[in-house]
Formats: structure tokens, C-alpha cells, sequence
């Protein structure tokens, strides 16, 4: 292949992975920004998104299609639950301490890791495209469902920006991002915002999984290496800030792709 179309095929693979990129950091850095803690639990919210996506498309008989939806919207459902009561169970309790919920989320980490393991076991699982459709682009095909995953990323980035920047309920979240004091003293539900971030951080992790899990496989160690881009992600974009957040996975997406 020459060089143009080969920078064109790997400039495609890269925004692909951008855009799953994008959203694993988005809920990482929606927690910090909000909750001013750093979930080190993040990667295991979009490994748990795979496996239930997986097992849900299992149960789907006939069209992948059916099963593919049901799995985007059971999986990030159940991951969303799951953080919201860990966030009750535990980091409530330790009262949002940045030290003390660095040790509670690997806690987190490794519970939801062995939990994935003992129930669905260690092989990697495979999960069928909704959609096999191959776009030819002169030089070389490329999976229609690839695109998907892109438009899909752009449209959940564009929905979170009106719901913080348009919505009642991003004012809060802005308000509590600002001054938590402040705005708790003027009647906030402080700790209730926390567990709805929380639980929205997971989801979104989660939406990424299922999205990416048709291209790779689920398995019960693969919410590592995307906790470890997330972060670098989040520290050049700006811990907090959507617009950096993106701009920076797509800057790392597209040098993977490329390189």
C-alpha cells in the first residue's frame, strides 16, 4: 500500500480509537472535575461494559442488531448501578477524602475484576457486528461499522455538552464543580449529584465498551491499558475541561493509529 492511502487507513483506524478514547475520559474526567476525586475503579466500569455486553448479545437470538442494542442500553444500565452504589456503599462514607478514595477505588478495581472473572470466566468473548457492511473507498474497504462508532462517539460528546452547557442539571453540576460549599449552602443535594456523576462516569465508560467490544473481544483484563490512556488523556486535556479532554484523544487516537 502506498504512502497516502496508508495514512488515510491508519488516520481512519486512529479516529475509531479516538473516539472510544474520548469517552472512557470523558467519565474519568467528569468525576474529577465534579467530584474533585480521581477513580482509579474507571477501567473496570469499561471492561464490565464488554462482558455484559457480551452477555446480553448472547441472549439476543436471530438479528445481532437486536442484541447489540439491548446491550447498549442494559450494559451501561447495570455499570451506571453498580458505581452509584459502590459511591453509597463506600466513598460516601469516606466522606470524597482524595486520598482515601484513591486506596477505595482499586478496592473497587479489583472486586469488579474478580467478580468478572469467577462469573464469566477467562477467555476472551467475541461479539458479532450489528452490521457487516464494507465500505469501499478506492483504495482499500473499510468496516461501515467503524463509522458508526465514530458518528455514535460524536453524538454522546455533543449530548453531554448541552446537558452540562443548556440543562438545569448541568448548572448543578457546574455549580458543584465551582464551590461545593457554596453549593450545598444553597440547598444542592451535594451528595446526590456525586452519585449520579459517579454512576454517569461508568455509563459513558461503559457506552465506549460496547461500542468498541464488536472490533475487539471482552475480557476481564482489558479495562487496564485504557485507565493508563484515559489519564493521559485527562492530564493533557485538562482535568475537568470537555473541550481538552477531547481535542487530547484525539490527538493520542490518531498518533496510535498512525504510529
Amino acid at each position: 500500500m502506498d504512502l497516502g492511502p496508508y495514512l488515510l487507513f491508519a488516520s481512519l483506524e486512529g479516529l475509531v480509537h479516538a473516539a472510544v478514547l474520548s469517552l472512557i475520559a470523558l467519565g474519568l474526567s467528569l468525576v474529577f472535575g465534579v467530584m474533585r476525586i480521581v477513580n482509579v475503579a474507571h477501567g473496570e466500569f469499561f471492561m464490565l461494559g464488554a462482558i455484559l455486553a457480551w452477555w446480553v448479545s448472547s441472549f439476543a437470538l436471530g438479528n445481532p442488531a437486536i442484541g447489540f442494542l439491548l446491550a447498549l442500553l442494559i450494559a451501561p444500565l447495570i455499570a451506571g448501578i453498580i458505581a452509584m452504589f459502590s459511591d453509597w456503599l463506600i466513598l460516601k462514607r469516606l466522606k470524597y477524602d482524595p486520598e482515601a478514595t484513591i486506596i477505595a477505588t482499586i478496592g473497587i478495581l479489583y472486586i469488579i475484576q474478580q467478580a468478572a472473572l469467577m462469573t464469566f470466566g477467562p477467555d476472551a468473548r467475541p461479539v458479532e457486528q450489528p452490521f457487516n457492511i464494507r465500505l469501499d473507498l478506492y483504495w482499500f474497504g473499510f468496516s461501515a461499522y467503524k463509522f458508526f462508532v465514530i458518528f455514535a462517539a460524536i453524538v454522546l460528546l455533543l449530548g453531554v455538552w448541552l446537558v452540562m452547557a443548556k440543562t438545569k442539571f448541568g448548572l448543578l453540576l457546574r455549580a458543584t464543580q465551582l464551590d461545593s460549599e457554596t453549593a450545598q449552602a444553597f440547598g444542592i443535594p451535594i451528595s446526590t449529584v456525586y452519585s449520579l456523576v459517579f454512576g454517569a462516569g461508568a455509563a459513558i465508560a461503559a457506552i465506549g465498551a460496547v461500542l468498541i467490544v464488536p472490533i475487539q473481544q471482552a475480557h476481564y483484563l482489558m479495562g487496564g491499558e485504557p485507565l493508563l490512556l484515559a489519564f493521559i488523556v485527562v492530564i493533557i486535556g485538562g482535568l475537568g475541561s470537555l473541550r481538552g479532554t477531547v481535542a487530547a484523544a484525539v490527538l493520542i487516537g490518531m498518533s496510535d493509529g498512525i504510529i
